[in-house]
């Protein structure tokens, strides 16, 4: 066989040539060719652009030797870098993870003046349980635990009218931003609609099966939703009076609810530790946040941005609309919190059932203060709970309602600068996301 293989090249040698099968006759052409061709092709792709010549180089280390692996090899899914450029439990170790846990900087806080008590309204014998503003911002409504409604001068702080109606403690209170209605709710089942043009009852909503925690008006559409003890919640025609949608799903009371423009337009919380989102149009559920440990008091929407909050028993969490994902948790408030408001500025207050007074930053969740609520005297001191809240339309005024009988109205430190009360504030390893 080989002597038969080398007569036939010899043969096709004589007949095509003599460099023919010589594999390394051409390889200088063929070597030149293709650098012509790779430098036709390539060379306006030589140099990556800067955007994605950092993301394929994000950071250069230098080639250290391969210590010894005592811990031996990492199976982490994500590790994180320290500044040495070892991953943390790994001291070094060759790792099997599949994503490499960026850097974390953490924003700073804005600065924010510190609040202080400005007025103490007295006038309630009961415990202030709900507080609404008038959207002109010249008055405001409190609802207590005597049965009666009282409208209050906002800049004053004088008492103007008492509407009473209630058979037991009022619960909830809106003021309509287009009609001269007030809508009241509480302990008696009953939902009413106030004319403040006569101060007298024009309307009632039946079909609560218990009382009524809690109302909201939707901001373009008229219409009503309340919750309360019979675990739900509850759309109104506000001229009609008829019950458009019945809102169920909770498993126990509806204790704060929150409409908005867009979807989700209806936001409940309650003490099954649960948040819920419900689709308007079809009286639905749209999603469910379970990640409270504890019954969830509060809620509280942000104006300008598509966010809210939700607050339970020494927790606060912050989430995105639409879908309702997670953003951040505020933490530090160890206490029963009953309410939270958030005005225009950024700043968010938190109220205990033990009186505690935190304010946030709400970009960041930094606590910027910290401080107590004084009963005022004759009270007990198990009557320094916070019960309600609500900023004025301007955000420069926070109106507390409060179980020792009185409203207390804060308002920012107008003399504090940043070099007179500096930022308290520490970047830590980064917040839990859950």
């Amino acid at each position: 066989m080989t002597a038969a293989a080398e007569a036939n090249a010899a043969a096709t040698r004589l007949l095509f040539g003599a460099e023919y099968g010589d594999a390394n006759a051409d390889a200088g052409l063929a070597n030149l060719i293709t650098s012509y061709k790779r430098k036709a092709e390539y060379s306006n792709v030589a140099q990556l652009p800067k955007s994605l010549e950092a993301a394929a180089n994000p950071t250069k280390r230098t080639k250290t030797s391969k210590p010894k692996q005592t811990n031996g090899t990492s199976n982490a899914l994500v590790i994180s870098q320290r500044k040495d450029g070892t991953a943390n439990g790994t001291q070094g170790a060759s790792s099997t993870s599949l994503i490499r846990r960026p850097n974390m900087i953490q924003q700073r806080p804005e600065w924010h003046p510190p609040w202080k008590l400005a007025r103490v309204i007295s006038g309630h014998i009961g415990w202030v349980r709900a507080l609404a503003v008038e959207p002109d911002n010249q008055w405001f409504a409190s609802g207590a635990g005597d049965r009666t409604i009282k409208i209050w001068d906002l800049a004053t702080g004088n008492l103007r009218l008492t509407l009473t109606g209630h058979i037991s403690s009022v619960r909830g209170l809106a003021v309509s931003p287009r009609h001269p209605y007030l809508f009241s709710c509480g302990e008696d089942k009953m939902v009413k609609c106030w004319d403040l043009e006569t101060n007298k009852v024009i309307r009632h909503y039946h079909g609560h099966l218990s009382g009524v925690y809690t109302l909201a008006l939707h901001p373009r559409l008229d219409l009503l939703v309340t919750g309360g003890r019979d675990g739900v919640a509850r759309v109104w025609d506000m001229r009609t009076r008829s019950n458009i949608h019945v809102l169920s799903g909770h498993k126990q009371t509806v204790t704060d609810v929150k409409c908005q423009e867009a979807d989700p337009q209806v936001i409940t919380s309650s003490l099954d530790s649960t948040v819920r989102m419900w689709d308007l149009a079809a009286g639905k559920s749209m999603g469910v946040l379970t990640h409270h440990k504890k019954g969830v008091r509060a809620l509280a929407v942000h104006e300008k941005e598509f966010t809210f909050a939700s607050a339970s028993a020494g927790s606060i969490k912050q989430w995105r609309c639409p879908k309702g994902e997670f953003m951040q948790n505020f933490e530090g408030h160890n206490s029963i919190i009953n309410t939270i408001s958030v005005n225009n500025d950024n700043v968010m207050f938190s109220g205990g059932d033990n009186g505690s007074v935190h304010f946030w930053d709400w970009k960041t969740g930094h606590c910027f203060q910290k401080t107590e609520s004084v009963a005022q005297p004759g009270s007990l001191d198990a009557e320094a709970g916070i019960m309600c809240s609500t900023f004025d339309k301007t955000g420069s005024r926070l109106i507390v309602g409060e179980a020792d009988k009185t409203i207390k109205v804060w308002k920012p430190d107008d003399n504090a600068t940043q070099e007179s009360h500096p930022l308290d504030w520490r970047p830590t390893m980064g917040r839990t996301k859950y």
